[in-house]
Formats: C-alpha cells, structure tokens, sequence
C-alpha cells in the first residue's frame, strides 16, 4: 500500500467497524501491560503507544496510576473514538495523529510500545527509518516493546499485507540499534474466534558508542 493510502485506508476502517469488530480489539491487553509492568518504572515514566488508535492499553495505563502517556495513530477517527471513550481522562493523554514513518519525537520516551503497528511496514526503507526514529525518542536507558505477527500469523490485516517476524528475525532486525531482552510467543483470540499468533519482545536501547547507524 503507497504512503499516501494509509491515512484514508484506517479512516475508513474505524469509520466502518466498531471496535468489537476489529481484529485487533482486546478489552485488557494483558501482554503489553506483563511488559511494562516487568520494567517498575516510576508512574512518571514516558510511555508512548505506537498505532494505539483506540487501544484499551491507554486506559489500563491510566488506571494504574502512569502519568506521562502518549499515543500516535495515524487515523484521526481512531483518535477521537479513544476521546469519545475516556471523557474527562482525555486530557491526562498527548495524542498525536501521523504516520509513524513521518514522526519526529520532541520528547525522550522511556518506553515505546508497538502492538501490531510495526508488521503494516513492508518496504525495508520505512522498517529502517521507524526503527531509527524509535532510537532517537527513546530515553538512554529506554526500552522498545514490540508485538508482531509471528511466521504462524495472518499473511494480510485489514485488507493490507503484514510482514512476519520470528524471534530471531526481529532480533536481527533491530541488534544495531537494540538489545534484546525477551521474546515470547503469543496466541491472540480475535472477536470472531479466530486465533492469530504474535512475537512480543522487548528491546534495551544501545549505548551510541555500541550503535551501527547505517
């Protein structure tokens, strides 16, 4: 899919579907929250949730206390639906409506969290120019948390074709910018009772001494 699609194409997606008619809905996305949850980070942390849309991860978040929290979608509709179903929380979140292969961080984020944004990336030079963004908004010690279809997964989401990752693969991918710390396999149970595999792993930040910028 051209860049210039991907707006139109997730309007269109939250215009047509409710949430419980999303592939992707999960009321508590329990894996996510296991992550950053291991990290006992302070609730003044910077979190970002990369193609948050209308997650419920922003939700969970706030019930737990995180004060610092910031979702990128690229769907402004998505946006709104996630305001709609906040209300007065609304203003306790920044939000941010682009494509993450067009974003520049003005902030440094302690975690960047990426459930099922990343795979939509299919040409190396947007993987390449996201995983270099992802880089320089995180904090020196940051972590990079990441959930992609797994070799198991759908070959196509929402009409678009995903790129597959295993463990190691994602590995490979990222070892000039990232350290890995964990990787795990995971079965997620869509709303029509469909199975889709996962890889989430979690990623430190190397040192810029230790980076292979290419």
């Amino acid at each position: 899919m051209e860049k210039i699609n991907r707006e139109k194409h997730w309007d269109n997606i939250y215009l047509s579907k409710t949430i419980q008619e999303v592939s992707w809905y999960q009321p508590k996305p329990e894996t996510s929250l296991q992550f950053i949850r291991e990290l006992k980070l302070p609730l003044t942390a910077k979190i970002i949730d990369i193609g948050g849309g209308d997650s419920f991860l922003v939700d969970c978040l706030l019930d737990l206390g995180y004060e610092n929290i910031t979702v990128l979608d690229i769907s402004a509709k998505a946006i709104e639906r996630a305001k709609q179903r906040l209300g007065n929380h609304t203003q306790k979140v920044k939000w941010i409506i682009t494509d993450v292969t067009n974003f520049q961080p003005k902030e440094k984020y302690d975690v960047w969290h990426d459930r099922a944004a990343f795979h939509f990336l299919t040409a190396e030079k947007d993987i390449t120019n996201y995983l270099h963004t992802a880089y320089a908004g995180l904090a020196t010690t940051g972590v990079f948390i990441i959930g992609t279809f797994s070799l198991q997964g759908p070959k196509k989401c929402s009409g678009i074709e995903v790129r597959q990752y295993s463990d190691n693969s994602m590995i490979e991918k990222t070892k000039d910018l990232f350290e890995n710390m964990k990787c795990m396999e995971v079965a997620h149970t869509t709303p029509f009772e469909t199975v889709q595999q996962f890889i989430f792993c979690s990623f430190r930040k190397r040192q810029q001494e230790s980076v292979n910028l290419k």
